[in-house]
């Protein structure tokens, strides 16, 4: 499934490079408009970030994504520093099929997992976004990848399992915001271990060909943000290419 991304800050589609708030590129769109036009095109999800309620949780902009919720062209899911149940119930008492959890599923991997016990496996996404260094080995970075939390993803992903966890966005943080191409060998390896889990895959991704290259490693779904917002190709190439 090709999977659309906005990221938002106070009300703004945005996007940011490698996470960095001060590289921001700011796009003139309403975000209403881009579900309808999301949804024209044959998006049947949405992957919403809320980048203001990530630095301040009381300036979440519920108001703006129900608001695109509402429009019932698509299912959503959303995110961005999620840190307590409220965070949660917020973005599913208003219609938020799926939230998207990062940083907290590695410090507090016990809260997280009586979520995906008490709402169900379908509401949780698991984000996370991973270093990999010269070992090989994949380390999960937190605090909007400031800091490395020493974490491998196959040892969390274990654990999570444990409670059935199911929907996993995976990001190679090396490669998000250059539209250089996703990191395939990741995903094919990730799958095969892994192949109870949806996989999506996220970061990279400029051109059709870098979509292609996505679909011999059975990844589920794909994440696609910058290289929509700039015209590299279109929501409806992205989704022909994928069938």
């Amino acid at each position: 499934m090709i999977i659309p991304a906005i990221d938002l800050i106070d009300g703004s589609v945005v996007r940011l490079y490698q996470g960095d708030y001060e590289q921001k590129t700011q796009y003139q769109l309403d975000p209403v408009q881009v579900v309808h036009d999301y949804a024209d095109a044959g998006a049947q999800w949405l992957h919403i970030v809320d980048l203001t309620g990530a630095k301040d949780v009381n300036k979440r902009q519920l108001t703006l994504i129900k608001a695109m919720v509402d429009t019932g062209r698509m299912s959503f899911q959303a995110g961005g520093g999620i840190r307590s149940e409220e965070d949660v119930k917020g973005l599913l008492d208003i219609g938020v099929k799926r939230v998207v959890i990062g940083s907290l599923a590695v410090k507090e991997p016990e809260l997280v997992k009586s979520w995906i016990v008490k709402y169900g496996p379908e509401a949780i996404v698991l984000a996370l976004d991973v270093n990999i260094n010269a070992a090989g080995e994949k380390c999960i970075a937190t605090h909007g990848w400031q800091e490395d939390s020493g974490v491998e993803i196959e040892g969390l992903l274990t654990d999570m399992l444990s409670v059935g966890a199911k929907h996993v966005l995976c990001t190679d943080i090396s490669r998000d915001g250059t539209l250089q191409g996703a990191n395939a060998e990741l995903y094919a390896e990730m799958k095969a271990a892994f192949p109870s889990v949806v996989w999506q895959a996220s970061g990279g991704i400029g051109s059709l060909a870098d979509i292609e290259r996505l679909k011999p490693t059975q990844v589920d779904g794909v994440i696609l943000g910058r290289a929509l917002l700039e015209g590299k190709f279109t929501l409806a190439e992205a989704l022909a290419v994928w069938q």
